[in-house]
């Protein structure tokens, strides 16, 4: 793999879900780290049905017997997190750490509200700098600045079929060579028909949508689903992504699935996804078909790889943790990613629960779940390689995923990330259209034939071709010569 060149809505709505647990004295003199009776703040993204508070006491009696102060960790569902997130970074509110991805960092750097880290993170989390490959490093910068710290983990996008091997068996179904929109037209059809009117192949929510939609599009960190560059194109020319043909065939066959009922009728607005589904699309890696059907409920899901591993610079940006602009606590959060990140023991209770109440060892670097409520997303956390695999998977796992980020390919615009300040007002109003009719759009309640052209009417009215027009002019600066 080649060295990565340099990279880069709105009440408050309520807490979900929110821990704390009481922050005692302790004197840390003798590791050079005075943190006692510190309480830091954390943002991040989750189930909010879960029940946490065994698990943050568990992670708290290993971050202040190790560093000296405990973590304040606030969980929001999935729902709300986009909002509650923009809410707290465009009022300057105090926090400590949060979780962001490619949607806002770029955003979130632009307005102030994270901290450059470039320099503090070599200083005060010298493992962690060392841990992280430099290309990861490099995926995050901003201007030659580093503002958030990556998820060493599957890092190159890749794209799974899931399907609950129950049904693939009922009904003979060979998924091996199910790569198409019209292969998986044939296998949803088959399970419809076999399962009657109330049974729906694939179930959508407002916040689990057609995650396979604009796969093949890097979207230049731009967080706009309207823009992008087609991965393997070469020219690498900016396009009007749901203009496309491939995207548009997509979004057809998601209006066709509405129609005949393989899709539930009340996805455009519904907030609660059930466990126990049929079909995923995800961003997956060897084994990690056996991790999403213990979150389901699922005995076993067959997975089907569709995308081949690429690196892009949103794959990077999938998954960052940063540093508060305002935070008192800089270097104690940076010193606690250090210690997710090389911890195994604080790293399985973060990324499974409390041990006993959410998981069991079943021997040495492998656990069992004991239970499907424990939803903090361990891919959010911190890096796979710490981590135990669970039980079912295979145990060279992590070394797999390794081998596949060794060996992804690369999109055609990598090392890019948009620069928003000068279109950031045309951005923010094409976001604004987009969030309008997404819903009914990509969960196909919707003809995109006529929805599509009514959309983006609106988007130029907008600017959406300006932004267009400046993404493609720092594009071809950017690889001028290069």
């Amino acid at each position: 793999m080649k060295k990565l060149k340099l990279l880069s809505t709105v009440c408050a709505l309520a807490v979900l879900t929110t821990m704390a647990t009481s922050c005692t004295s302790k004197n840390s003199a003798d590791d050079g780290k005075s943190n006692s009776n510190k309480e830091l703040v954390y943002w991040t993204v989750g189930s909010g049905t879960g029940d946490y508070d065994s698990a943050l006491e568990e992670m708290n009696k290993i971050v202040e017997d190790e560093l000296g102060f405990t973590m304040k960790v606030n969980i929001i569902d999935w729902g709300d997190f986009g909002t509650k997130r923009n809410t707290i970074l465009q009022s300057g509110e105090k926090f400590d750490l949060m979780f962001v991805d490619q949607s806002c960092y770029g955003s979130a750097v632009e307005l102030g509200a994270l901290a450059d880290i470039t320099d503090l993170v070599e200083k005060e989390a010298p493992k962690l700098k060392e841990l992280v490959p430099e290309q990861l490093w490099d995926g995050v910068k901003i201007k030659d600045k580093i503002y958030a710290v990556p998820t060493y983990k599957d890092s190159a996008l890749s794209q799974y079929w899931y399907f609950d091997k129950k049904y693939i068996d009922k009904y003979n179904i060979d998924v091996s060579n199910v790569k198409t929109y019209a292969d998986l037209d044939k296998v949803f059809k088959t399970v419809k028909d076999g399962e009657g009117d109330k049974f729906y192949p694939l179930y959508m929510t407002q916040s689990m949508g057609p995650s396979t939609l604009r796969n093949k599009y890097d979207g230049l960190c731009s967080g706009l689903p309207f823009i992008g560059v087609k991965m393997d194109d070469k020219s690498r020319k900016v396009v009007s992504v749901f203009e496309q043909e491939d995207v548009l065939e997509q979004l057809n066959y998601f209006h066709k699935w509405y129609q005949e009922g393989i899709i539930n009728p009340d996805a455009s607005t519904s907030t609660d996804m059930p466990t126990g589904r049929f079909y995923q699309a995800t961003q997956g890696f060897p084994g990690s078909e056996v991790i999403s059907a213990a979150g389901e409920g699922v005995d076993a899901y067959v997975p089907v790889r569709v995308i081949e591993p690429t690196y892009s610079t949103e794959s990077i940006q999938a998954s960052l943790n940063a540093v508060g602009k305002n935070s008192d606590n800089k270097a104690e959060a940076l010193q606690f990613l250090e210690l997710v990140n090389t911890n195994s023991k604080l790293r399985d209770i973060m990324a499974y629960g409390a041990e006993g109440k959410d998981f069991e060892y079943v021997e040495e670097g492998v656990v069992k779940k004991l239970n499907d409520s424990y939803g903090w997303p361990a891919y959010t956390q911190g890096t796979f390689f710490n981590m135990s695999t669970t039980e079912g998977a295979p145990k060279d796992q992590w070394d797999q995923v390794k081998k596949m980020n060794e060996e992804a390919g690369e999109s055609s615009v990598l090392g890019f990330a948009l620069d928003v300040e000068p279109i950031n007002s045309e951005l923010t109003a094409c976001k604004t259209i987009y969030d309008k009719y997404k819903y009914e759009l990509e969960c196909g309640a919707s003809d995109p034939n006529e929805i599509v052209p009514k959309m983006l009417d609106e988007a130029r009215k907008a600017g959406l071709d300006k932004i267009i027009e400046e993404a493609q002019r720092q594009i071809d600066e950017y690889f001028a010569g290069k």
